[in-house]
């Protein structure tokens, strides 16, 4: 069994599968009857969360008839249901970037049929997640067939069907009968639109007052208006970029957004473009992106239980995307996606999909989760993998370039539902869970999956010793952003807990595994780099894998285009640092020297050859290099002492002076050459007169002097540019003094990372020196507000950094077509400028907030 080296308990419990979903800015979500819980997995104990309210259900009609229609078939959920409170069928995060902060949008759905999206509070300092008040979900208007001036809304409150959790193979759900299937065929497509709705006011639309009269409908027309406007399953795509082009529609505000599919009970799914906000910030709340429904698609005749999304070619002209949908028939279709016609269209698209393969399973069980991803190595094939209410599941191959589509196999590998499949290390290995309580990991042996065992270490970290391991179910598994790591949600057994002390308060647990040694190649015979027996409860295979794994997924966040979240290879790196420095110390050796063509730091020609490379990376390259240089080689120096030059007298204790050295040195160096791409840009920027909000002026005489201070260090490219910036705008540069915060004096230029102010005390005469803070992107004096936060550097920021910056794959000598090539973006980003993680409001210890590294 493997061994956790986290966990956290909670007092609801787990109904439906795939219960558990991790973001792409590092929380972890849990949907537990009628709450969803967030956490941070390196701190579990603080969690923010999401609770569904009780509420009315929307009249539908009245039924025309008597007692005896009320008896029907049809409404005979209606009259089993007693749950009062909805409970949370559904969870998926969205892209990072679509909310204020930058942060992801949570999307929860529930049994009465809502969809709703939540924020991060990071205004309100509250564990209470923030409802999108501006775009709603599961509200719909839908205009009667006999009357169509009545508008009429929906909101069930109520459970009215059995979770998913509780099917089995030989339980199959009954199609809608003829008089349903006709009835939604004959609502309009503009049942769609959105209702503003709050839950404080419980107001019906103002077409429909509490005192009209609805209109008469039959018991069928009313169990079937309610299957249209019931969703079921949620899921987002990737994240879309819009090219300059697409920015010319009104209705493209800005640069990204990202469609939210929703898959109802009538077998219909409603996709939503949302956009990002136009602006992000830490301090207002109010500015949310736009959604616009833009897609409507009749995929199945039954349930769509199950949704995932794949993007197979990337190109921002004409981004194609693959969907993949199950329903509660057993079949699961191939949906090809043009996104360049979800990006451009303004309303409701049905031509956008077009249907590439339809599959039976063998058993005709209920698809109950769909896991689809497209290996880097292979872009134009696709792995698909349908878990079943039967307890196996199949895997699918999909090459998209022959149109081929090719089954590896049905794996009977559980008892029962498979609650949890999710590929991971770039599709080579996927892992399955089920409500049986197991779990297990599958590797590709030729044209086969093969079952191998899940690592057992947990690496030497601290385990909860108060979670018992007494469970009885597992309902979801989800893979860290790295691939190091899994989170479990599993439910206990109430027999085997203490009735008085355990049953009342632990329900559900999530467990954190280590997979990072996972084994790959049955094959590999490669033997470790040092002795065995320095590593307790690893094996030597575990180790090969470790390196390798760490390795493929530091080299898996180069791509610029990936949001930076690497807190599983730190924690992993740091667990390992405790015991073995040295097997570490290895791993990132042969990291660097796949960026320096040498061995950094085996001597002092090869490190000098190593600084002067650093142009020639990339910028995600040496944002990479400072991440690990500061959080695991460098952890014990303080922030302070790593970002400035009085660092010869700090030492880590027992720990090699010249190595720390030369890190140190490394460090600043690439600091320095990422400050000078960023100083660059923004002189050029003011050269060219550009007036974008991102190529703000703000901090030209900061950087100026910068340089002037630096001028042995910086490149000559960037004093010729300082020096043009003089000429040009002499005047203002000369003129510009910055005032204290705290008093009128003047505050000089004497380090990008701090300032004291020349101040004098006018009641005393006393000189009092104020020591204030510099935003890191302008150099100025960081005023007295809410500003960006890093948490890896520590630094402030109260600008935002232009996002080309983040994108340079070297350092360039012609900033000026660069800035060209970016005139028309208005596009700032929360990124660190020296670390490249998203920035964030500094939040206190009680609150959760997310752990970039």
């Amino acid at each position: 069994m493997s061994s956790r080296f986290q966990s956290a308990m909670f007092g609801s419990s787990l109904v439906y599968p795939n219960a558990v979903v991790w973001s792409e800015e590092n929380l972890v979500a849990v949907a537990c009857t009628n709450t969803v819980l967030i956490l941070n997995p390196e701190n579990p104990g603080v969690r923010g969360v999401v609770t569904v309210p009780s509420s009315k259900p929307f009249p539908l009609g009245v039924v025309d008839g008597g007692g005896e229609d009320l008896l029907s078939g049809c409404l005979l959920p209606f009259h089993l249901s007693r749950d009062t409170r909805p409970c949370v069928r559904s969870i998926s995060w969205s892209p990072s970037g679509l909310a204020n902060n930058a942060g992801c949008l949570l999307a929860v759905c529930t049994t009465g049929g809502r969809v709703k999206l939540y924020r991060f509070p990071f205004c309100e300092f509250s564990a209470e997640w923030i409802e999108v008040k501006s775009t709603y979900f599961g509200e719909c208007e839908i205009i009667s067939s006999e009357s169509s001036d009545v508008i009429l809304s929906q909101d069930n409150g109520c459970a009215n069907d059995p979770p998913i959790c509780s099917l089995r193979n030989d339980n199959k759900r009954r199609r809608t009968d003829a008089v349903a299937a006709k009835d939604l065929d004959n609502l309009s497509d503009n049942v769609w639109q959105i209702v503003p709705f709050s839950d404080s006011n419980e107001k019906l639309p103002e077409k429909v007052s509490e005192n009209c009269k609805l209109p008469l409908v039959t018991v069928q027309q009313y169990a079937s208006r309610n299957t249209m406007l019931t969703a079921v399953t949620v899921s987002w795509s990737p994240i879309l970029r819009t090219s300059e082009n697409d920015l010319a529609n009104p209705d493209n505000t800005t640069n990204c957004c990202s469609i939210l599919a929703i898959g109802g009970k009538c077998g219909r799914i409603s996709f939503w473009r949302i956009h990002a906000p136009e602006r992000y910030s830490i301090v207002s709340s109010r500015s949310s992106g736009k959604s616009l429904l833009v897609g409507l698609l009749r995929a199945h005749e039954a349930w769509i239980t199950a949704i995932s999304w794949a993007l197979y070619d990337s190109s921002a002209s004409n981004p194609h995307f693959v969907l993949a949908t199950g329903s509660s028939d057993g079949r699961v279709k191939i949906w090809q996606v043009n996104g360049e016609e979800l990006l451009k269209s303004s309303e409701v698209n049905h031509a956008s999909f077009s249907l590439l393969k339809e599959v039976m399973t063998d058993d005709s069980a209920t698809v109950s989760i769909l896991s689809l991803t497209v290996p880097s190595h292979s872009p134009q094939k696709l792995l698909l993998a349908i878990g079943k209410g039967s307890g196996s599941f199949e895997v699918w191959v999909l090459d998209m370039s022959a149109n081929k589509f090719e089954k590896v196999g049905c794996y009977n590998a559980h008892d029962r539902i498979v609650t949890g499949l999710a590929w991971a290390f770039d599709g080579r290995c996927l892992y399955s869970c089920s409500q049986d309580n197991s779990m297990k990991s599958w590797i590709f042996v030729g044209n086969s999956l093969c079952e191998v065992l899940i690592p057992s270490s947990s690496l030497g970290l601290k385990n909860s010793p108060d979670v018992p391991f007494v469970f009885d179910s597992c309902f979801g598994l989800a893979v860290s952003p790295g691939n190091l790591a899994t989170a479990v949600a599993r439910r206990f057994d109430a027999d085997l807990l203490n009735p008085m002390y355990q049953a009342r308060t632990q329900r559900t647990s999530v467990e954190f595994l280590w997979i990072g040694g996972q084994q790959m190649d049955l094959s590999s015979t490669v033997c470790p780099l040092v002795n065995n027996e320095a590593f307790p409860g690893l094996s030597k295979t575990e180790l090969v894998w470790w390196q390798s794994n760490i390795l493929w997924s530091l080299n898996q966040f180069e791509n610029s285009s990936r949001v930076l979240i690497i807190w599983d290879i730190i924690a992993a790196l740091l667990a390992l640092k405790q015991s073995v420095p040295k097997y570490v110390d290895d791993i990132i050796l042969k990291w660097l020297t796949s960026y320096f063509r040498s061995q950094f730091g085996i001597s002092t020609s090869s490190t000098f050859e190593a600084l002067k490379s650093l142009p020639k990376l990339s910028s995600r390259q040496l944002h990479l290099i400072n991440i690990i240089g500061r959080r695991v080689v460098l952890k014990e120096c303080k922030a302070d002492n790593l970002s400035s030059k009085k660092h010869e007298s700090e030492r880590v204790h027992g720990a090699d002076e010249e190595h720390v050295n030369l890190w140190m040195e490394l460090l600043r160096s690439s600091e320095s050459e990422l400050l000078e791409r960023l100083v660059g840009f923004t002189f050029s920027a003011s050269l060219s007169l550009l007036s974008c909000s991102s190529n703000d002026p703000n901090g030209l005489s900061q950087m100026e002097q910068w340089v002037s201070l630096n001028e042995k260090n910086v490149k000559d490219h960037s004093k010729f540019l300082a020096a043009e910036v003089r000429k040009v705008d002499k005047r203002r540069l000369q003129e510009e003094n910055e005032p204290c915060n705290f008093c009128s004096a003047v505050v000089p230029f004497e380090s990008r990372e701090y300032a004291i102010c020349s101040g004098v005390n006018c009641d005393t005469g006393v000189i009092q020196r104020h020591k204030l803070e510099r935003c890191s992107i302008t150099m100025r004096v960081r005023p007295i507000k809410p500003s960006w936060y890093c948490m890896c550097c520590k630094r402030w920021a109260t600008k935002l950094a232009p996002t080309i910056i983040f994108t340079m794959p070297e350092y360039s000598s012609d900033f000026k077509s660069l800035v060209q090539s970016s005139s028309y973006r208005d596009s700032s980003t929360p990124f660190c400028p020296f670390c490249g993680i998203l920035l964030q409001r500094s939040q206190p210890e009680y609150s959760l907030s997310p752990s970039p590294v």
